[in-house]
């Protein structure tokens, strides 16, 4: 064999092994299957959309007066301050009002976690309020949970103007 077909030899297999290569730096591949594109998106997501579903099972156990369903929602942190207020005068969980209604109004990466504002509306007897609370989410080893609770909700994002 000559060096002129060695050569040859060595670039055929050098082009055979260029689409494994292009694969590993994310060309070539399906993009809905983890490609370049999705991988950096996915903890993003994941923490959003678990974060929201942290915070409107704690919304649906204020809603059905179910405290315990609402604590299992709670990092293990804040179960003991819980517990102290949940079912008081002006707790969460309080029998003297009803939650006719909550929403998520917005979720995004906050300075200590996922921030969740809410909307919810609280009666009693005739008279009903809305005010906004922002929770916080935060990942407690394997899983999310809510970190904190404040009066409020998060910045309005700013306009983007073309």
């Amino acid at each position: 064999m000559g060096p002129r077909h060695r050569r040859w030899a060595g670039g055929v297999a050098a082009l055979a092994f260029l689409p494994l290569t292009l694969l590993g730096c994310g060309f070539g591949g399906d993009d809905e299957e983890g490609g370049a594109e999705a991988t950096p998106r996915a903890p993003a997501e994941e923490a959003a959309n678990k974060s929201r579903e942290r915070v409107q099972a704690y919304l649906d156990a204020m809603a059905a007066k179910d405290v315990d369903a609402g604590r299992s929602q709670l990092c293990a942190p804040m179960h003991e301050a819980f517990d102290a207020a949940a079912t008081g005068p002006n707790g969460d969980f309080a029998d003297h009002f009803e939650v006719p209604k909550a929403a998520i109004t917005d979720v995004r990466p906050g300075a200590r976690g996922q921030e969740v504002s809410t909307s919810i509306t609280v009666s009693v007897g005739s008279r009903e309020l809305t005010k906004p609370l922002l929770f916080t989410v935060t990942r407690g080893g394997a899983d999310w949970c809510i970190s904190g609770e404040a009066p409020g909700g998060a910045t309005p994002a700013p306009a983007v103007t073309p």
